[in-house]
């Protein structure tokens, strides 16, 4: 999980930030990144792609990680932007946008996967870099649990959707209670599901006029 790092640290590099997001799937809410530069030579067991991590220990690692970073940042892009200019450009801005949020400026990128062309320092990106990069996995992480911990925020405003347990992604749940209830403020308009939801709500309200 180092090897990256490593190899970076020998030609010269210190402050390697590892870069990701989460939330390209869910039709709710937005895509959140996460930057983190951590401490050079201080290791940290267990680190891997988020996804394959129980939340339990992804708030262990979220707390260790935090302590063992020299800086670490959040971008978010929220769901009307999303809309606007496609997932896949709202998940660069979003790393962009934690990159130049770090408190400590990077001299090295390492992405998961996304070419970061728009900014001035040097990057690689690596496939399935979450499972093969220390910072990336750290990144992954960090990103996730604070994403988690919006979307229980807005189980709140909108509890009929059940955000707080699938946070977001297309459950069953979460559509049955998509159709029965119609899109709400926070949900992606361009995803199927919601835009199926919409032209449903709209042709029933047309039902109603008659």
């Amino acid at each position: 999980m180092y090897s990256f790092e490593v190899k970076l640290l020998e030609n010269g590099y210190k402050y390697i930030a590892g870069v990701d997001e989460v939330g390209r799937g869910p039709l709710a809410a937005g895509v959140l990144a996460a930057a983190v530069i951590l401490k050079p030579n201080v290791k940290i067991d267990g680190l891997n792609d988020s996804k394959q991590l129980s939340e339990k220990k992804r708030l262990k690692l979220e707390k260790e990680i935090k302590e063992k970073a020299i800086a670490y940042a959040y971008g978010y892009v929220n769901e009307e932007v999303i809309d606007q200019i496609n997932i896949y450009q709202a998940s660069k801005l979003a790393m962009l946008r934690a990159i130049s949020y770090l408190k400590v400026k990077a001299e090295y990128i390492l992405s998961d996967a996304m070419p970061l062309l728009e900014q001035d320092l040097p990057f690689q990106a690596i496939i399935k870099g979450d499972s093969l990069s220390a910072s990336i996995a750290a990144a992954s992480i960090i990103a996730k649990v604070k994403r988690d911990e919006i979307m229980e925020k807005l189980a709140f405003i909108y509890p009929e959707y059940g955000f707080e347990r699938h946070k977001g992604y297309p459950t069953t749940v979460h559509l049955e209670n998509l159709r029965i209830y119609g899109p709400c403020k926070i949900h992606r308009k361009t995803y199927k599901p919601v835009k199926d939801s919409l032209v449903t709500q709209i042709i029933l309200e047309g039902f109603d006029e008659i």
